[in-house]
């Protein structure tokens, strides 16, 4: 831990610094989120993005604790803590550099105005210290007042892969997979896994797709987490979308109100004219909630192209993010629609561009088609695709172009 002497004159700071002392006596040590080990953490100036309850800030907490470990001098705050309401980001890291201070990590950084323009000024006038960020997913990095284009690096956290999940919850440490590998030899990397695991993985397949996206889930009892998982979703669209676009609370009512007719048929194919008039908004209107939506985590918009994507463009098919929000706003969600839920959440996650097909559920990286269902599924829809497999849930072992639909849980 630190233990700085400050004067009199900084006992705020002192403040925070005890503040940061009790989380790190409590944060989570052993287990670690996969963008840990892959921090651009050479990068003077580093934004981590993600929705809410991803583990954005054990994440930052984590990374204090191995740079304290190395020798440098760190501090931890959230743009929430009152120091902010008479100091500026620029004050504490002057006062920082003057104590020796190399790393200042910044969490909910879209809580406080003008974050942009300090930023900049901090990275221009401190080339010595390091500052690292998280901020909502719905916040543009590079849309800031002021221009960080050429200073900023991003990265994005995402929810629990299904392979981080089974790690987190003890079932056994694994690596991830490529997708390339996948395709190639299913059989036999499904094999090795369900070896090492010594267990039946579908019960825990199931689990995961209904409530284990989100680290809290091995805390919380089951029947909490659907409350939880609201909880975020209105915190999102009443804090941070509302703060990041200026939405009044008409607006974030309106949203709502699409989102309630979203989850209603998900997947939903917008006819974004009829969905303007019952909702009475314009079109453009609705294209933007659909984006900002978006840009939250909490929705996964399919397009046809892939690339050079209109904000304005309609979108072929509507998913909710991840599975887990499925049972947020149903108690039975259709079985289809959570295995496809799964599979656009997990490939995107892991760096793919998944667009819609017609020969099948989803063309990924405009080369391979992928055909997601049941253990009855056969290969009629694909037949004539080329590069072409079939995703299939309630299967342990791959074979062929049939690959167990969980084991795409397995790419990051």
């Amino acid at each position: 831990m630190i233990n700085f002497d400050l004067t009199s004159d900084q006992k705020s700071v002192e403040e925070l610094v005890n503040y940061q002392n009790i989380l790190l006596q409590n944060i989570q040590k052993e287990w670690k989120r996969y963008l840990f080990e892959d921090l651009h953490t050479d990068e003077r100036l580093l934004g981590i993005k993600g929705l809410r309850g991803v583990g954005k800030t054990t994440l930052l907490l984590q990374y204090l604790l191995k740079a304290l470990e190395k020798g440098d001098k760190g501090l931890f705050v959230t743009a929430e803590h009152p120091y902010f309401y008479q100091h500026s980001f620029f004050d504490l890291a002057s006062l920082w550099v003057s104590y020796g201070g190399n790393l200042l990590l910044i969490d909910e950084i879209h809580k406080y105005p003008n974050w942009s323009r300090e930023l900049k000024l901090i990275y221009d006038g401190f080339p010595g210290l390091q500052v690292i960020f998280t901020s909502s997913s719905a916040l543009d990095l590079y849309q800031g007042e002021a221009d960080l284009s050429r200073r900023l690096d991003v990265q994005v956290l995402h929810g629990l892969s299904f392979r981080e999940y089974l790690s987190l919850n003890g079932f056994g440490h694994f690596e991830p997979v490529t997708l390339e590998t996948i395709t190639l030899d299913s059989t036999q990397i499904s094999s090795e896994i369900i070896n090492q695991l010594e267990q039946h993985i579908l019960p825990i397949f199931k689990s995961y797709l209904a409530s284990g996206y989100f680290p809290f889930s091995n805390e919380l009892k089951k029947d909490r987490i659907p409350q939880r998982l609201i909880q975020i979703l209105n915190t999102v669209l009443e804090s941070d979308l509302s703060m990041v676009e200026g939405y009044s609370a008409a607006n974030v009512t309106k949203i709502k109100n699409l989102l309630g007719v979203i989850a209603e048929s998900v997947p939903f194919e917008p006819n974004i004219s009829k969905l303007a008039e019952k909702m009475h908004l314009g079109r453009n209107t609705i294209n933007i909630y659909l984006k900002n939506l978006e840009d939250a985590k909490i929705l996964n918009l399919l397009f046809e192209k892939v690339k050079g994507i209109s904000q304005l463009q309609k979108p072929a098919k509507i998913y909710f993010e991840n599975s887990n929000f499925l049972f947020a706003f149903q108690h039975s969600p259709s079985i289809g629609t959570i295995r496809e839920t799964f599979m656009l959440n997990q490939l995107r996650n892991s760096g793919q561009l998944v667009g819609s097909s017609k020969k099948g559920d989803f063309k990924v990286d405009e080369s391979m088609i992928i055909e997601v269902g049941g253990r009855n599924k056969d290969y009629s829809q694909i037949k004539e695709a080329e590069n072409a497999f079939l995703a299939i849930d309630d299967l342990e072992i791959g074979f062929g172009n049939k690959i167990p639909l969980w084991l795409f849980g397995f790419l990051y």
